[in-house]
């Protein structure tokens, strides 16, 4: 997290304010045409956790070959999109500097060829996933993260075009990436054997194509949710505006990394409960899961928010103006959606997602024509992050609260009572205290460590005494006992 945050600030300045603009801007735009892969991703994922919850090991190769071939012929898909999306994007659609074109065209081409490769790993990764083989992730995760701190050195050197030869190495380093994951899972797991012949079951491939199909609208809402936002900014404010966005994506994202990673590891055991019809057990692991991850990031977070303004100063030799309330926003906003993507697992994984899937897609799109508007008369940019809290946020996380509770039997007053009013309660006592000290004391580096110190503080004491209930406390306890042990195993005697 840190080596990528040091990664960023590099990056920030070698490119410049309106470079770093492009390349967000352009990024958001391939992420909107890679929505096809996020709705079969989540369909693959969800079969081969099933397959494994139900106890049919015997599937997972005819799960497996039939994903890949799914891929390769979504690869075709997206070539074909992309090619079709370069003239409309590079036509009027994006504001970019005439003098700048040539340079994000070039970001456009890597950017689209390593999507192209990734989406090939997304059987592999859920074979992974389903295995909850979480060791890899760390060692391969690592290596990456430092080889992007060697391309942020070396763009910081070079004095050829800073913008292409960025991307250009950003989109190797993304392939290299996927070879390395194929590379570990064909040799670690038998199911991960290539027979198309064999084993590709059309039948089975039409039914995670209907699964997929039902989870598409969401998927592709969800993309314009995110990365729509970025073009709207970008026709009215143009990219410096774009920059301050990267800056709160990269921020968010990077304190996000705990918080995802445990998601990571939960989603395939919600899977496997629900394929073991135990949707009691299931529901239990998602309220524990959205107080965790919630108070995982809010420990980064909250002295974060707080101290912003400081942190941002002196890691950014040049801060984008908005960025400072964007990055708070948009914390704010990733906060509350912990709360329900556990829940939205549960969803996925019960396979019922049809009516769930096309009403959340109007709640995750509506935003944007509402900001349009509100731009078009005037409004500030700011708006953006108020309308999306109020949609993405409150709307749509009513939306799948209500799911839950149908599809999977979730009690909603115990939801309430154990994971928002407790995860709310919690926060209480380190925000105070860490105001506090920020207004009482001089803006400085010490100011910043006081406030780090003292909410991280609060904030155990408020998880050990509000958060947790008793059999999460106990849970808690056995944690931390065992990990004395393994420490004490180590210790020579």
């Amino acid at each position: 997290m840190f080596v990528s945050l040091y990664s960023t600030r590099i990056i920030l300045n070698a490119l410049g304010i309106s470079d770093f603009g492009i390349f967000t801007i352009i990024g958001g735009a391939i992420g909107i045409l890679g929505f096809l892969n996020g709705s079969l991703s989540g369909a693959i994922t969800r079969f081969i956790n099933y397959a494994e919850g139900a106890g049919k090991q015997n599937t997972l190769t005819t799960i497996f070959n039939t994903s890949v071939f799914i891929q390769f012929i979504l690869s075709g898909i997206l070539i074909i999109g992309f090619t079709v999306a370069y003239y409309i994007f590079f036509n009027g659609l994006l504001n970019i500097e005439e003098n700048r074109q040539y340079a994000a065209k070039w970001i456009y081409v890597f950017m689209a060829a390593s999507t192209v490769i990734t989406v090939q790993a997304t059987p592999y990764n859920a074979i992974i996933n389903a295995h909850e083989n979480m060791k890899v992730y760390s060692y391969i995760g690592m290596l990456f993260t430092l080889l992007k701190l060697i391309v942020a050195l070396y763009i910081a050197h070079t004095d050829a075009d800073k913008l292409i030869m960025y991307g250009s190495l950003m989109a190797l380093l993304t392939i290299a990436n996927t070879f390395v994951i194929r590379l570990y899972c064909h040799r670690k797991y038998s199911e991960c054997t290539l027979r198309f012949r064999k084993f590709v079951d059309l039948n089975l491939a039409k039914k995670m194509l209907v699964f997929a199909s039902f989870n598409l609208f969401t998927t592709l809402t969800s993309m314009f949710a995110v990365y729509g936002s970025n073009i709207v900014v970008n026709n009215f404010f143009g990219t410096a505006i774009n920059a301050a966005q990267g800056i709160a994506s990269q921020i968010s994202g990077q304190l996000m990394v705990f918080s995802n990673n445990m998601q990571m590891a939960v989603k395939p055991v919600i899977g496997k409960k629900s394929g073991s019809q135990d949707l009691v057990s299931m529901i239990r692991i998602a309220f524990s899961s959205s107080k965790l991850s919630f108070f995982i990031l809010f420990f980064f977070a909250c002295p974060f928010i707080i101290e912003a303004d400081w942190v941002l100063n002196i890691w950014l030799k040049e801060v984008p103006k908005w960025a400072i309330i964007f990055c708070r926003l948009e914390l704010l906003r990733r906060l509350l959606s912990q709360l329900t993507d556990s829940l939205k697992e549960c969803i996925q994984a019960e396979g019922h997602i049809k009516s769930y899937s096309m009403q959340q897609s109007i709640f995750y799109v509506i935003h944007l024509p509402i900001v349009g508007v509100l731009f078009y008369l005037g409004y500030s940019v700011i708006w953006l992050y108020i309308i999306n809290i109020i949609t993405l946020n409150f709307i749509a996380g009513y939306n799948v609260i209500h799911y839950a509770r149908k599809n999977c039997h979730m009690n909603v007053s115990q939801y309430f009572k154990d994971v928002v009013l407790r995860s709310i309660a919690t926060c209480i006592l380190p925000v105070i205290c860490g105001l506090l000290i920020h207004q009482f004391l001089p803006y400085s580096f010490f100011r910043t460590i006081i406030v780090c110190l003292v909410t991280s503080v609060m904030l155990f004491v408020s998880i050990r005494f509000i958060g947790l209930t008793t059999n999460e406390i106990n849970l808690f306890n056995g944690l931390i006992t065992t990990i004395k042990q393994r420490v004490v195993s180590f210790i020579p005697q």
